[in-house]
């Protein structure tokens, strides 16, 4: 424990400042500012030695340990009773929105020859919820940390955009607020950046947004669940270690969906797990920025840039299609 509290300390350190941060600039999202300012520090020549050397067992802790934590927390936040009554069209295709931009994703990194379990990880990272989702699907396929960065800086990018072109397209698209905050809702990538762009529509639009979200958010669960069985399959043929079915973190998720569905909990109870929530994942989010290097990227930048832009355009327009259906 002792070798890991630098590192600790120092993504602790980096979420304060994220919020922060946040705190000076609404708009900006506190998990969006972790990552940004992790991607920062990670490009500075002398900061990249401590990086790499006395935090990096911490560092590593908080982008594993801790973002499993967080997502394990971020079940209080989903009820199915709320996703029940956005109503079966609604849930349906934003779950087809999410399965399609996820294949889709996975196709056009593959055949532009994005290396190791990058196409998997871009895929998660813009059908499902973002970073956070980038790191679970990390952890259960036991993806590399050089994997994991260009998708967590593609994610963060375009999500950031997003805050800004959205609201840009809303009224030429002929949007009422109610269905712009659903469009935003399926459409963009991290929880806090959906608050960040439907809030501009009113209580109605981030309303819907908040649940379409979550309902994407849980879907977490069986993509990750179906993506361990097909690596569990994969290393009993390679006769190798073999992961869990279903991660114990998922399992952790999947049981605070229920209790947050059917056991109701003091505003305090939940006031407080939402904070611990929001401190594990910015330590995570800041740490798994912190691992990006621009330098190492350039072989690869230009394909994955291409895949990350093409998912983004593909997601926004399949969920302006479930508007339009909805």
């Amino acid at each position: 424990m002792r070798e890991r509290m630098p590192g600790l300390a120092v993504a602790a350190s980096a979420a304060v400042v994220a919020w922060l941060v946040h705190l000076a600039l609404p708009g900006l999202p506190l998990l969006t500012a972790a990552v940004a300012l992790g991607i920062v520090v990670g490009q500075v020549p002398a900061v990249q030695r401590q990086l790499d050397g006395r935090l990096a067992p911490g560092l590593r802790t908080a982008s594993r340990s801790l973002l499993r934590a967080g997502i394990v927390l971020l079940g209080l936040k989903l009820s199915l009773v709320d996703i029940a009554n956005l109503g079966w069209v609604t849930i349906v295709t934003t779950v087809a929105v999410v399965v399609l931009t996820f294949v889709g994703t996975i196709g056009l990194g593959r055949a532009l020859g994005l290396p190791g379990h990058q196409p998997l990880l871009v895929a998660s990272g813009f059908a499902i919820c973002g970073a956070s989702a980038i790191g679970a699907m990390g952890s259960t396929v036991r993806a590399r940390a050089e994997d994991q960065a260009v998708p967590v800086a593609l994610v963060t990018l375009c999500g950031t955009l997003a805050i800004a072109v959205l609201p840009a397209l809303w009224h030429p698209l002929g949007l009422s607020n109610v269905e712009f905050g659903h469009w935003v809702g399926a459409g963009v990538h991290d929880v806090g950046q959906v608050v960040a762009t439907a809030q501009l529509g009113g209580p109605a639009a981030l309303a819907v947004a908040v649940v379409v979200k979550l309902t994407r958010v849980l879907l977490l669960a069986p993509m990750v669940a179906v993506t361990a069985a097909v690596e569990r399959r994969r290393h009993v043929a390679a006769d190798g270690p073999r992961p869990p079915i279903v991660p114990l973190f998922i399992a952790g998720f999947l049981a605070l969906v229920l209790v947050a569905s059917f056991v109701p909990l003091p505003a305090p109870v939940l006031e407080a797990a939402d904070l611990v929530q929001t401190a594990l994942l910015a330590m995570a989010l800041f740490a798994l920025g912190a691992s990006i290097r621009f330098a190492d990227l350039a072989a690869t930048g230009w394909r994955a840039l291409v895949v990350g832009l093409t998912s983004w355009a593909l997601v926004a327009t399949l969920a302006y299609g479930a508007v339009l259906l909805g």
